[in-house]
């Protein structure tokens, strides 16, 4: 509610939704259209700028949106899926599955066995991909079981923030920067992503999750390695991908006691936030009492190549914090 339909609605406003498109919200609670609709307006609205949203544009949208009741472990609600879709114009199809992960998989599945996984439609997942290596490889296949590699889309939607793809240009596009761009002149990297909001809601999902998942694999690995890449070959997604690997291959493995010594975890207690209270984690709907998923986490990694070789990359990411910020401080040798 709070990212996908404020996005749908400014790329409707900006022509960019086919004019016989149509968004169909599918989850296991039971709401007409018209329920759904306005709890889409009353959540999403919060999270659109004021002077982006007009009353008549929003409901102009919501004619793009239809709700289905559907149970992701129940093969015959794909089959109710498949016959409301026959009700759209013909379109290609893509299967946006903001879920989690251990979902992927029966999802994938039932769309194939209701003849809903063609070779024109498309599917795209969100970030966390498993809980680690092995789980991310066995969800992988699953889905490729059932779709080709051209057809998968796997989203990290940190990179389509304007700042971050602004990135890539300051990088390759500026010759200030790239003799002092190393070892030699950079004395350290910090990371930080920090938030003032709490779990919103989905404390359940979250304990799952944890900061790190949630944030460091994915979205400041990806900021580290945009800063510490080496020009790729190509202006091509390929060759950007590439060139990200190699940072990640170079990472130096935390185990052990390095671990201890060079990682921080941390939950948030029950606080002021903007003069208001604030519970804490462990009081959150769908935590655990006992849990011990972290809201905070903070890294020092280090960069074995010849480029970043002794110079330390602060990570840091959590919620509740005293400041909304996302930033990237080179720290230059004086």
């Amino acid at each position: 509610m709070r990212k996908l339909f404020p996005s749908l609605y400014y790329h409707y406003c900006d022509g960019l939704l086919p004019e016989q498109g149509r968004i169909i919200a599918v989850a296991r609670s039971e709401h007409s259209d018209e329920e759904f609709r306005a709890l889409v307006r009353e959540q999403a609205v919060k999270h659109i700028a004021e002077d982006a949203f007009d009353a008549s544009r929003w409901q102009a949208f919501e004619h793009y949106l239809s709700y289905l009741k559907v149970d992701a472990g129940q093969a015959a609600d794909f089959a109710l899926l498949g016959q409301k879709l026959d009700e759209c114009p013909e379109h290609q199809r893509v299967y946006y599955l903001s879920t989690g992960p251990s979902l992927f998989a029966p999802i994938c599945e039932h769309l194939a066995q209701a003849g809903l996984a063609t070779a024109t439609s498309r599917i795209a997942v969100e970030k966390p991909l498993g809980r680690n290596l092995a789980s991310a490889r066995q969800i992988n296949a699953q889905i490729g079981a059932v779709f080709s590699e051209r057809q998968i889309f796997r989203i990290d939607h940190y990179l389509g923030k304007e700042p971050v793809q602004n990135l890539l240009a300051l990088r390759f596009g500026n010759t200030l920067f790239e003799p002092l761009w190393n070892r030699s002149t950079v004395r350290n990297v910090q990371i930080t992503v920090s938030e003032q909001i709490g779990v919103e809601g989905r404390g359940e999902f979250y304990d799952q999750t944890g900061a790190l998942r949630d944030m460091v694999q994915n979205h400041l690995l990806q900021l580290l390695c945009i800063i510490a890449m080496e020009p790729p070959t190509r202006d091509t997604p390929d060759a950007v991908r590439d060139e990200k690997l190699k940072v990640l291959r170079a990472l130096r493995p935390l185990v052990g006691a390095e671990a201890l010594a060079n990682t921080v975890r941390a939950q948030y207690k029950a606080g002021a936030v903007n003069g208001e209270l604030a519970i804490g984690y462990l009081e959150e709907p769908g935590v655990p009492a006992a849990s011990r998923t972290e809201t905070y986490a903070a890294l020092c990694a280090h960069i074995d190549n010849w480029r970043w070789s002794g110079v330390p990359f602060f990570l840091r990411t959590g919620k509740r914090l005293a400041d909304r910020v996302t930033e990237i401080v080179i720290n230059f040798v004086p």
